[in-house]
């Protein structure tokens, strides 16, 4: 199986193939579903995207999955045109402008989730435009199973030449609504969600008001609205059988630990499935791992025969770990192995476990053994001190550097 991380700056990209990932997605302008949470890259950043990406062997792919209107059209193509001639490997799309669009100058595209693909009649339809689907989110295992097994029945293959592959969602952050097809936020802000300018009502407490007596009534205890996210580490096993080809990890407005951790954490248990290693033991290991970074608790979606979501009993995430930031990169001395960064921040101490993120550096995590300060050994550094340490991998000037501590 394909593990497909998200991107959402330089730094996750980084993250997303250092941990392992096979491909990435990302958005660009404001044509994508993430215009509001991600800090999205511009037309002017695919070539070195692209470039970053077949330096390491990564399949990338454009989100262009909004709804478009007649106003959009010239920038659609243009963002079209751009990943042709900048060789970016898909389109993920929705409307059938983009589709049509794409077809016509011999861009690949994938179906988007928003697509509500849920029958094989569906993907047929589908077919004369991509190679690859991503079903909604409300299918169970088994519907996807037989999906896969009646492509392969009647032998429905994409523009490619080859069978159609099916792409479902492994992980992160869910809606309460049909694949994200919501209108709260419309209603209420005039952001519209299918627009990727979702303002995330549904996470947040509610007072519920008697119309008849003004009787208010506080809703304790749960976030009715707001799904936890979606794990499926610890039956991707199952999920392996349906036949799938591809895995999808949300988090495009995630930072780059939760990028690195989570892909990490996917990377080895497929890994684990194919070497015949995918253990209880090891999957107790990854869901650790996995509740030390963002999430809102987690449930297994409706891939198991759920019909009705699981909600957040407490707002915002729910990790076990929490970074804080130290300070920032000032030099590497690459003869002798060692970091030099500023404290801005709090204090930092030897045991400290730390994590580094930059836009070429991406991420990397350890755990200080020992500091100096002014070339001298150092138990702890304060505001306003210059520190180095050894590290075997290069840091530059932009990279930010966090502790990580309990939450």
């Amino acid at each position: 199986m394909e593990i497909m991380a998200p991107a959402g700056s330089y730094e996750s990209l980084m993250a997303a193939i250092q941990a392992g990932a096979n491909s990435i997605y990302f958005g660009v302008e404001q044509l994508n579903m993430r215009t509001r949470s991600s800090n999205n890259f511009t037309i002017d950043d695919l070539k070195k995207i692209s470039s970053i990406c077949k330096e390491h062997n990564v399949k990338s792919y454009l989100t262009l999955n909004t709804i478009v209107y007649d106003h959009d059209i010239s920038l659609m193509k243009n963002i079209v045109d751009a990943v042709k001639q900048n060789e970016i490997d898909a389109i993920i799309a929705s409307d059938h402008a983009v589709m049509n669009y794409a077809k016509k100058n011999g861009v690949k595209i994938h179906i988007s989730t928003q697509s509500n693909v849920t029958n094989i009649d569906t993907v047929e339809f589908y077919a004369e435009y991509a190679d690859v689907m991503v079903l909604a989110r409300e299918l169970t295992l088994s519907q996807t199973s037989a999906l896969v097994s009646a492509i392969k029945k009647r032998h429905i293959k994409g523009p490619s030449g080859e069978l159609v592959r099916i792409e479902i969602f492994a992980h992160g952050a869910l809606c309460m609504a049909i694949s994200g097809k919501c209108y709260l936020s419309l209603h209420s802000n005039n952001a519209s969600a299918n627009r990727g300018a979702c303002i995330q009502n549904c996470r947040k407490s509610y007072i519920v008001t008697d119309k008849e007596d003004g009787v208010e009534l506080e809703i304790d205890n749960e976030y009715i609205m707001s799904a936890k996210d979606l794990c499926t580490i610890d039956f991707l096993d199952k999920i392996n059988e349906t036949g799938i080809s591809i895995l999808k990890i949300e988090g495009r407005g995630r930072s780059a630990d939760y990028v690195y951790n989570v892909t990490k954490c996917y990377r080895e248990a497929v890994d684990s499935l194919n070497d015949k290693t995918y253990t209880k033991e090891k999957i107790n290991d990854w869901k650790d791992r996995l509740a030390t970074v963002y999430n809102r608790g987690f449930w297994d979606g409706y891939y198991l025969g759920k019909k009705i979501g699981e909600w957040s009993n407490e707002y915002g995430s729910q990790a076990t770990k929490r970074k804080v930031y130290v300070g920032k990169g000032v030099k590497y001395y690459e003869e002798a192995g060692v970091a030099e960064f500023l404290i801005e921040s709090q204090t930092l101490q030897n045991g400290d476990e730390i994590i580094i993120t930059g836009p070429t550096t991406g991420f990397i995590q350890t755990i200080i053994d020992e500091m100096r300060i002014k070339d001298k050994a150092a138990a702890k550094a304060v505001k306003g001190e210059n520190i180095t340490f050894l590290l075997n991998n290069k840091i530059r000037p932009s990279d930010k550097l966090y502790k990580i501590v309990a939450s």
